[in-house]
């Protein structure tokens, strides 16, 4: 096995996620790469190549507009664009990272663009389900157009446990942020948008099964 190299940006998320279960990371993805993937997104979307997002696993899937107004495109990495393909190779670079000094057995992934129109929002939920439980990091990387401010809304509130009460995290969408936390422990919404907000957002998997 080859020695690994120490990442500082790596060992802040891991610090973070075993201090408070979640991280904000204003640099994980170049400036450049964070544009290109924005404009895919947009490309897509012109294309009419979006679906709108549906509530539960593949086993449950039903669209409900009073929990979610999203639109989103799945990604397969083995059909990318040049902007895809160098957003999967530094992910993978990631997970390999989280595996050899973390051991948390990431096996798969799964990705999708996201764009909630103006007036749209995702009511507050966990991102595992009863029947699947793979899913152990939640990531989210934001497109946005650099200027986002907090009076446009969208932000990601995340409910933390904490000493027997709750706090709220409200993390807004700047362009270029990642937020990676627990799937199966902090719960998290996203605020009404005033204007469209894009991200790239799934998640990292273990092994397992799901039960249907």
């Amino acid at each position: 096995m080859d020695e690994l190299q120490l990442n500082p940006l790596y060992e802040k998320v891991i610090t973070d996620l075993l201090e408070k279960q979640y991280s904000v990371v204003e640099n994980f993805f170049p400036l450049e790469e964070v544009l290109e993937l924005r404009q895919s997104l947009l490309n897509k979307y012109d294309d009419d190549q979006f679906k709108k997002s549906a509530i539960g696993n593949w086993s449950n899937e039903q669209v409900m507009k009073a929990v979610r107004g999203d639109f989103i495109f799945w990604l397969d990495e083995s059909k990318c664009n040049p902007a895809e393909t160098k957003f999967f190779a530094r992910l993978n670079h990631f997970i390999d990272y989280l595996n050899r000094t973390c051991f948390m057995g990431i096996a798969e992934q799964e990705f999708h663009y996201a764009l909630y129109p103006e007036g749209t929002f995702y009511k507050r939920h966990l991102d595992t389900f009863q029947n699947d439980s793979r899913r152990k990091l939640s990531v989210v990387c934001y497109l946005n157009e650099e200027d986002w401010l907090p009076e446009y809304g969208g932000e990601l509130a995340v409910y933390i446990p904490e000493n027997g009460t709750e706090r709220t995290e409200n993390i807004y969408p700047v362009q270029g942020r990642m937020v990676i936390f627990e799937s199966s422990v902090l719960e998290h919404e996203v605020k009404p948008v005033k204007q469209e907000r894009l991200s790239i957002t799934g998640w990292l998997k273990t092994r397992g099964e799901a039960i249907f």
